[in-house]
């Protein structure tokens, strides 16, 4: 075979090449990563953006559950995933902004690890007890822990976990002492306070309201600014004489390095997802809001729950506590 022929061929693989490489995004499923138990906030969420994103991305969206260590396992395995978009993180805010706070070494920097895509939902927690512990009010659950200091407890979905941090904002605000039950994910600690293993719980609506229209258990207030259309009778926390917020936000992730193009086209889509009248049905009788802010925004979100949480672990007590 002479030079000529040789480069003939070298130049027919490398257009070939080029052409695969240059295949329009995405050309394959996409993982995404819920850092969650199943059955918990984190995971109803993804298993209702995933369906809208597999419509509008034309790509299935595949959810795959990676619980533990309120949340560090799943991120983990994003940040050090391949940074080509078919690997995607549902944040929220204990691996992304709590748990660097609590464990030194956390495997990954929320910041400099991440690509931020969009901030997707955000949603109150409520508080809710058992309906044999004797209260009908935040106010009357305050006298009651301040009648019994560290006779009650709080169940959560793990240390590091926002509704972790939101009992932790309750014991600080009402100058109470609560005792905190960790378990392995959401669905665990609400299994626990039903059972009347624990008296006390911040969860997020689309798992309580069946459990509080059925009795099982008693909602006294939710998070964020106004009442939820969902549970209009229940005050808010600050209605109740709490100065603090308790809602929960959920954001997609990519790994640091994933290109421009690739963040612009998933945020686009995840818009678009949101937009759709399903998905905006199922959010909204969770008591969840779809957002799809810009990567921008979500950056700038992560940056200041980080500053928030710090502040809290260390007013608390609570850096160096085992994940």
């Amino acid at each position: 075979m002479n030079f000529l022929s040789r480069l003939l061929i070298f130049s027919a693989c490398a257009l070939l090449g080029t052409h695969a490489t240059a295949q329009p995004f995405p050309s394959k499923p996409i993982r995404m990563i819920a850092p969650s138990s199943p059955g918990g906030p984190v995971d109803v969420i993804a298993r209702v953006l995933a369906p809208g994103m597999t419509e509008t991305l034309g790509q299935q969206v595949i959810v795959e559950n990676r619980a533990g260590a309120a949340g560090l396992i799943g991120a983990e395995l994003v940040a050090k995933a391949p940074a080509d978009g078919y690997t995607l993180l549902l944040g929220f805010s204990g691996p992304l902004a709590i748990v660097p706070h609590l464990n030194e070494a956390t495997p990954y920097d929320p910041v400099r690890d991440f690509a931020p895509v969009t901030l997707a939902a955000s949603a109150p927690y409520v508080l809710l007890v058992h309906p044999a512990v004797p209260v009908k009010s935040v106010k009357e659950l305050v006298a009651l822990a301040k009648s019994r200091p560290g006779k009650l407890n709080y169940a959560s979905g793990g240390n590091g976990t926002g509704i972790h941090m939101a009992g932790e904002l309750f014991n600080l605000a009402a100058g109470v002492r609560i005792l905190h039950v960790p378990y392995k994910g959401a669905g665990p600690g609400m299994a626990a306070l039903m059972s009347g293993e624990t008296d006390m719980m911040f969860n997020g609506l689309s798992p309580a309201i069946p459990q509080m229209k059925s009795g099982r258990l008693r909602g006294l207030a939710v998070g964020g600014d106004k009442r939820s259309p969902l549970m209009p009778e229940l005050p808010t926390v600050a209605e109740s004489g709490l100065k603090f917020n308790t809602t929960g936000w959920y954001g997609i992730l990519a790994p640091r390095g994933t290109p421009q193009p690739v963040i612009a086209k998933l945020q686009s889509e995840l818009a678009r997802a949101l937009s759709i009248a399903l998905v905006k049905e199922q959010l909204t009788k969770m008591g969840v809001e779809g957002i799809g802010s810009t990567p921008e925004q979500f950056g700038s979100l992560i940056r200041e729950e980080m500053e928030k949480w710090g502040k809290v672990i260390k007013t608390a007590g609570l850096k160096g506590m085992p994940l």
